[in-house]
């Protein structure tokens, strides 16, 4: 039986396998890159930035990265859900979106958070978007830093600054001067005699034995007696009146809290508000000492210091005070929960006026609108605070006497503005020309 074979090209044969090999290896290594390219797409659409910001300010309040606060730590978070227990990304963005509904649901996992933080529920963020979830999970994903403390110089116990002058130098100087002054005198003395000698001036010759001692002739010499007993009682005087008048004046004083408390971390570096803390002074006389739950509003979150330390301020001295205050409020820092064992803190006042003394601190603040750093000085480079001015009967005096008084658009001021306005013939008053130097505005 004959068979037919049909002829093939071994040329065509060759060209057409190469080709199907090489359309599919091609076709291969082109997918593999395509993945590849995806995948990195994808990780670069991750917005870290925008990651941090969205955890700020949806996340912060109840979550820390590293810490355990109202829920959970939250550094890798994705992985721990994922890998540890199973979960995927829709089950996230359900939880993220509305935790009530998957715990309403009978979830396993969304049931065993509830009960681990005593039935609190996640707050509910429907207005997330899967991309922003997923730049939130990728900040949290990222490694711990170690933070780089900056440290500052401590400034020498002497005081002296290199650029200073000490008080030995000045001491120095004017002994320098003194020996000048008396050897000038002595050559003055020499160089009369000498002149007197090839003048043939006889000078008087004096016996010891007949001078009266100085004491004596000062003694005799009436004159001399009344203006030194005039003299004397003027110094006197002055010393006596300087000394009178620094009895209750305090300024400079600066003493030791029992909870170090820096005004340069939280008004300067921070820039808290004073009237976040001292809220009464816009409405009241006293400024206020502002109560422990209103450091618990930040500090329940803000456990440890991470700014600028110096050798005498260390971030264990700063991470110690915080202790302090939890063990004042009672806060459980672990449990994230308060005790009920509280310690009164005995905080020393610093600036206080005497008891005859009237100042009304809603009355400078809300309605003169006067800064606080005009009476308490820059509260915000004061790592210890202490009392800035004189708080004297003259410094406020001077004060009425030179301070405009702000009465645009202020009602407070209005209708007597009009009237003393055309009384004085000007267009701004001072507090003095508006009555603050009547004894019975300060003075009850």
């Amino acid at each position: 039986m004959n068979k037919k074979y049909k002829k093939v090209n071994p040329n065509s044969y060759f060209i057409k396998n190469s080709t199907n090999f090489l359309t599919t290896t091609v076709g291969k290594i082109i997918l593999t890159f395509a993945l590849i390219f995806s995948v990195s797409s994808f990780a670069q659409d991750l917005d870290l930035v925008q990651g941090k910001a969205l955890f700020n300010a949806n996340c912060a309040a109840c979550h820390k990265l590293d810490k355990k606060m109202t829920g959970p730590a939250l550094r890798g978070v994705q992985d721990r859900l994922l890998k540890d227990e199973g979960l995927d990304k829709e089950w996230m963005y359900s939880w993220i979106r509305n935790s009530a509904s998957l715990i309403k649901s009978g979830d396993d996992y969304s049931n065993k958070i509830y009960a681990e933080y005593n039935g609190s529920a996640m707050t509910a963020f429907p207005q997330l978007s899967d991309s922003e979830i997923d730049n939130i999970l990728a900040y949290t994903a990222q490694e711990k830093a170690i933070p780089v403390v900056n440290t500052v110089q401590a400034v020498p116990a002497n005081g002296n600054s290199s650029s200073g002058i000490s008080n030995e130098i000045i001491l120095g100087a004017f002994a320098f001067v003194f020996l000048l002054l008396a050897l000038g005198l002595f050559l003055v003395n020499k160089t009369l005699r000498s002149f007197a000698v090839q003048s043939n001036i006889e000078l008087p010759k004096t016996n010891k034995s007949s001078r009266k001692p100085l004491w004596k002739a000062f003694v005799d010499n009436q004159f001399l007696m009344l203006c030194s007993a005039i003299l004397m009682l003027l110094v006197s005087a002055y010393f006596v009146y300087g000394f009178l008048m620094q009895i209750g004046v305090n300024q400079g004083y600066e003493p030791v809290q029992p909870i170090h408390y820096s005004h340069k971390i939280h008004a300067g570096d921070n820039e808290i508000d004073c009237k976040y803390c001292h809220s009464s002074a816009r409405v009241s006389k006293h400024s206020g000492i502002p109560s422990l739950n209103v450091c618990m509003n930040c500090h329940k979150t803000i456990y440890e210091y991470n700014g600028e330390t110096t050798e005498e301020y260390s971030k264990e001295f700063y991470d110690g005070e915080i202790q302090k205050l939890y063990k004042a409020v009672g806060w459980d820092d672990e449990e994230q929960e308060y005790t009920g064992e509280t310690q009164a803190v005995k905080w020393v006042r610093i600036h206080n006026l005497p008891d005859f003394a009237y100042f009304n601190h809603a009355q400078h603040v809300s309605v003169a609108g006067i800064e606080c750093q005009t009476c308490h000085g820059p509260v915000e480079e004061m790592e210890i605070m202490y009392q800035y001015s004189p708080l004297t009967m003259g410094w406020c005096i001077n004060c009425h006497r030179e301070t405009n008084v702000k009465v645009k658009d202020n009602q407070y001021y209005e209708k007597i503005h009009e009237q003393l306005s055309q009384k004085y013939g000007v267009d701004k008053l001072t507090a003095a020309q508006m009555g603050g130097l009547e004894c019975g505005k300060c003075h009850y």
